[in-house]
């Protein structure tokens, strides 16, 4: 006699086996978007590989070109009959020349190198700390930052915009690579090591600039349209921040002049060329924030449509920080297309140079795809992932939005006023307005002094409100002397006063910067 109810058992496991095979199937379509969203993405170590090495030689080969034009075109794009030097070991020349060119590749391997040393689960002040003590020489967030982990502060404080003027620049965003190479069609996940990093030195639109990066290397390993990467991307962002609406301009643009990428760059000066965060940059044509630098990314890779020489172009021309733009353009392409993909006129010479170690570290570019390769593999199966031979299959997320962060909020530069004074002891100086920062350093009056810390207190209204060290060694000191945001509007009686004076070291006080409330 047939059992009716085991019968419907076998029938329940048959069709979930059938439905089983039937995602299998639509897994096992590498490489092709199909508009839905598949539960997994199939794709081989080769394949996967050969991404990795993409993106990593993309970006070597856009520092590279971009080495002469960083900071000389400043509110200017490059006019085309301005040619860019390349040439057949010029990535050898580099490294040789001007090992300093390639600050974003080996802040990413810093990171790199923590994950190897503690894991997957590395806490953020161990890279915090890695960062922090090695010996290159860091400007801007990441010097900031680092002065901030120095001193004992930790993430997210030390990236926070309250405690960092350079919050809003583009530092994150120039080495977060290496998260999106390690978390292949893993967004969420690469905004999960962009939220434990990313914090020790940016906040808001800075932050923003590294997580948007992180999540186009994630993209590019499943999308072969740069436009689809592009938009994948910028989901994650909060759509109320300055830096998605800024990038979502440069998306507009597109549609609406997609042929001639000078009049977004155009629409781009107009809209979005403010500086308001970055001492430097305010008052000033040089721009480091974070959201127009990329959108000078995203401008390059979806004018440049996959077209790798006119994707570098593009990027590169459009000025400002532009090696690192280029950088980031080309390692997110080159991830896209694959190592194997990438012309040989670009390719050669970084081929020349992949036993040479990176300055600062002890990892060649060799040695690079082997250790990131590997984190991706530990990465995907730490998240639900499988590996079976040559085949691996990836949890493919759907992106999730970060949290709404914003740098500098009712903050408006009112006047850079500069200074040029010198003091052993006390400086003084009238302020206007809710903000204020005072541009300066320490220096040696006998350069044959012995390096040592000096130590001075900030008071406003006759309160005091901070103490610091300060250093001439390079590694070891504060961008700015002091600042203060949020004040009480109106006028403001601000002295610096040291505590330890030495006759062989002197303040030098050379800008006031100012804020309203209002513009």
């Amino acid at each position: 006699m047939i059992d009716l109810f085991k019968l419907k058992k076998w029938a329940v496991f048959l069709l979930l086996l059938l439905g089983s095979f039937i995602s299998t199937l639509s897994i096992a379509q590498t490489g092709k978007d199909s508009g839905k969203q598949n539960p997994a993405l199939a794709i081989s170590k080769e394949n996967l590989k050969d991404k990795i090495k993409g993106g990593w030689a993309g970006q070597t080969i856009g520092v590279t070109f971009g080495w002469p034009t960083e900071f000389v075109y400043l509110g200017t794009f490059m006019q085309d009959y301005q040619q860019i030097k390349w040439h057949d070991d010029y990535v050898n020349e580099a490294m040789r020349v001007f090992p300093g060119l390639f600050d974003d590749i080996y802040m990413d391997l810093t990171f790199v190198n923590t994950f190897e040393r503690l894991g997957l689960d590395a806490p953020a002040d161990s890279f915090a700390h890695d960062y922090a003590h090695r010996g290159y020489e860091l400007w801007h967030a990441n010097q900031a930052g680092r002065y901030n982990i120095l001193q004992g502060k930790k993430a997210p404080e030390s990236g926070h915009w309250l405690n960092n003027p350079h919050a809003d620049d583009i530092d994150f965003q120039i080495e977060a690579d290496f998260a999106g190479l390690m978390s292949p069609a893993m967004p969420n996940t690469a905004s999960e090591i962009s939220d434990r990093i990313g914090h020790i030195m940016n906040y808001g639109d800075g932050w923003y600039g590294g997580v948007f990066v992180a999540n186009m290397y994630a993209q590019a390993f499943k999308s072969k349209d740069i436009k689809v990467v592009v938009g994948e991307a910028l989901k994650v962002i909060p759509a109320r921040s300055k830096f998605y609406q800024c990038i979502s301009d440069v998306v507009n643009w597109y549609k609406k002049y997609p042929d001639d990428w000078k009049q977004t760059w155009f629409e781009l000066q107009k809209k979005w060329a403010e500086e308001v965060g970055c001492p430097d940059g305010v008052f000033h044509p040089l721009d480091i924030d974070a959201k127009l630098n990329a959108a000078y990314v995203v401008m390059g890779l979806l004018y440049g449509n996959g077209d790798f020489t006119k994707t570098m172009q593009i990027t590169t021309r459009a000025g400002q920080d532009s090696d690192c733009n280029p950088s980031t353009a080309a390692g997110v392409l080159g991830t896209m297309i694959g190592y194997s993909n990438i012309p040989a006129y670009w390719l050669n010479p970084v081929k020349k140079a992949e036993d040479k170690n990176f300055s600062y570290t002890d990892l060649s570019l060799n040695k690079t795809y082997e250790l990131s390769f590997r984190h991706a593999l530990q990465n995907i199966e730490a998240n639900g992932g499988s590996i079976k031979g040559d085949q691996i299959l990836i949890p493919v997320q759907i992106p999730n939005t970060v949290a709404f962060e914003e740098s500098f909020a009712g903050h408006y530069p009112r006047e850079k006023v500069t200074h040029n004074k010198l003091s052993g002891e006390r400086l003084v100086l009238k302020t206007q307005g809710i903000g204020f920062v005072l541009r300066g350093h320490l220096r040696k009056k006998n350069y044959g002094a012995p390096n040592k810390v000096i130590r001075a207190k900030l008071f406003v209204d006759g309160v005091e409100l901070e103490e610091s060290g300060f250093s001439t060694v390079p590694t070891a000191r504060k961008t700015e002397l002091f600042w203060r945001y949020n004040l009480t509007e109106g006028s403001h009686h601000v002295e610096v006063i040291v505590t330890d004076p030495s006759p062989d070291y002197e303040f030098v006080l050379t800008e006031s910067l100012e804020y309203d409330a209002k513009k």
